[in-house]
């Protein structure tokens, strides 16, 4: 059902009209025929195939499946974790607090590597694996995690700049250039300085990746590649917790394939940043 979600921006109106009987009942439509479908959503048997189609499956039977199978793993997490779609409140125990975070990042993570676009993934990946200048943007929560790829990447040997410091990040976008790579993650796809930052570097000739939770977003369209989380965050978000592990999530997905392809130099790169602060 995550996948639905994350692809209704991208469906034609009558598919988005299914998509939303589907997401109202989903019960109910996993045991619907293709007729009783199309009635609830007022559109065409055809318009219900084409909906099917769209998410990646052969045709409606095996979303019924699939959506029999979400429904029954859901009911069996729910079941074992006892929290239901419990917020985090003051009468919480430690093991209720550590309990239900556990439960939400942990499934922020699983729906995020379920409804990961690969091709934008490896696009972005063999981009930086190549650049000859890295750029990062972000703030807050969101900056924590595009600092945390570029300390990885930098390991590796991929120049990566990042700075806290928002006109810093513009500095660097502006001279990132062509054969350069900028990354902004703002969960939301709203935040104004990744925004600009983007378009700067887009503007200085570098390809741009985003990083965010909505793919529809002023973020997601200033950059060429997106990736894009599947989280929804309770109400408690204080230090913006599920979305922050998905993000990270896919910044560690993101940091394999880039090492993968720069193999051939990864052990020495490794052992001499090892070296340099093992005595420390």
């Amino acid at each position: 059902m995550e996948e639905i979600r994350g692809a209704v921006t991208r469906l034609r109106p009558a598919e988005a009209r299914v998509a939303a009987v589907v997401l109202a009942d989903p019960e109910g439509a996993a045991v619907a025929s293709i007729t009783e479908l199309a009635d609830r959503a007022q559109v065409s048997q055809a318009s219900v195939v084409r909906f099917s189609q769209a998410l990646g499956f052969a045709g409606v039977p095996e979303l019924r499946s699939r959506l029999t199978g979400d429904l029954s793993r859901r009911a069996l997490e729910l079941e074992r974790s006892n929290i239901a779609e419990g917020e985090i409140n003051d009468a919480d125990s430690a093991l209720d607090v550590v309990t239900k975070l556990a439960f939400h990042e942990a499934r922020a993570i699983e729906h995020t590597a379920m409804a990961l676009d690969l091709e934008a993934l490896d696009r972005a990946a063999g981009a930086m694996a190549q650049a000859g200048r890295l750029v990062g943007f972000g703030v807050g929560a969101s900056g924590l995690v595009v600092e945390d790829l570029s300390q990885k990447l930098q390991r590796i040997g991929c120049p990566f700049l990042f700075s806290a410091d928002t006109h810093v990040q513009l500095a660097n976008a502006a001279l990132a250039g062509p054969g350069g790579v900028a990354f902004g993650a703002s969960f939301r796809g709203a935040t104004e300085e990744v925004i600009r930052g983007l378009k700067v570097a887009r503007g200085s000739g570098a390809l741009t990746v985003a990083l965010t939770n909505v793919a529809d977003s002023p973020v997601a369209r200033a950059a060429d590649v997106v990736l894009t989380t599947s989280v929804r965050e309770a109400q408690f978000r204080a230090a913006a917790m599920a979305s922050r592990m998905a993000q990270l999530a896919v910044v560690d997905f993101l940091f394999v394939r880039v090492a993968q392809q720069r193999f051939d130099n990864l052990a020495m790169a490794l052992e001499a940043t090892r070296a340099a602060v093992r005595p420390r």
